[in-house]
């Protein structure tokens, strides 16, 4: 496994991972970060330089010493070669299969290497698979045929309007991490809010205010760039608040150049419905996570 280090090799594999979206995405949007400034430590690692087939992008191991933190101790991948990366995988220079962690790729294919690395490993796994999506102006910078054929309105991909009266935009503070974490499908544990503490101090977010001055709708983002985490307290639910922070992120991040995508589960029509006002694009592939436990 080879450690891509300087600007350079960082620049030629993200314009190599570019050419293979959307399945790359994950990693393309993580690699893109750490070609911007790297706020999460991370590093890249390839089987092979410069025709690599397979692809981890992985904290630094000195950042990685909670061995029960999954939601700091994630890798992402890509690969060309599903059947043929499992020796790969299976390195303890690559991958710390004794901690607890968690793998993220826009693959579905790595579910059977991950299965059998399971068996030899003796890890449990907890599979999670959502609709992946991407902005229309992400997808008109970065692939633009997957536009073809769709018919969006020039006037629409925007929110309906909210009482701006009632409701005022911000951004996020640490202060705001309990809330998150409480309603976030993945979180509701000290870990996960630590997680959630970090990206709000790293990251572009995006909030609303309610009447009495709490915060009552909100979005963030993580360190591959996936908008993530969007809620809003059941009280204020139906008003569209969401879709406004949703889209408030949105030009926000393309401002600053960040490809913007996000996860969707399957049974959240609501969430789906949104996307589609927003004119987010639904990926041919999905958003895969494997939490893995040793046993």
């Amino acid at each position: 496994m080879f450690l891509l280090q300087g600007a350079q090799m960082l620049q030629m594999l993200e314009n190599s991972l570019r050419k293979s979206l959307p399945e790359s995405l994950k990693v393309f949007g993580t690699v893109f970060h750490i070609n911007h400034g790297n706020p999460f430590n991370l590093k890249a690692l390839v089987d092979k330089w410069p025709d690599f087939n397979t692809v981890v992008v992985r904290p630094q191991e000195e950042n990685m010493r909670d061995d029960l933190d999954h939601y700091t101790n994630t890798y992402h991948i890509y690969t060309r070669d599903p059947k043929n990366c499992q020796e790969l995988l299976d390195s303890p220079d690559v991958i710390n299969w004794k901690q607890h962690l968690q793998i993220q790729s826009s693959q579905a294919s790595l579910n059977e290497v991950i299965q059998n690395l399971s068996s030899i490993k003796s890890f449990k796994i907890k599979r999670s698979e959502s609709f992946l999506y991407m902005t229309s102006g992400t997808i008109k910078k970065l692939i633009p045929s997957l536009l073809e054929g769709k018919n969006l309105s020039p006037s629409g991909g925007k929110p309906k309007a909210i009482n701006q009266e009632k409701f005022k935009p911000l951004s996020l503070d640490v202060a705001h991490a309990s809330l998150v974490n409480k309603f976030w499908y993945y979180g509701g544990n000290e870990r996960s809010q630590r997680f959630i503490e970090r990206c709000i101090r790293t990251f572009p977010t995006s909030g609303l205010l309610g009447p009495e001055g709490n915060l009552v709708s909100w979005n963030l983002m993580d360190q591959t760039g996936e908008t993530r985490m969007a809620g809003t307290l059941p009280e204020y639910r139906c008003q569209g608040l969401v879709s406004y922070v949703v889209h408030a992120q949105e030009v926000t991040m393309e401002k600053l150049g960040f490809p913007v995508y996000s996860h969707t589960d399957k049974t959240n029509i609501a969430m789906q419905r949104m996307s589609d006002t927003l004119h987010h694009l639904q990926m041919p592939c999905d958003w895969n996570q494997w939490i893995c436990m040793p046993v």
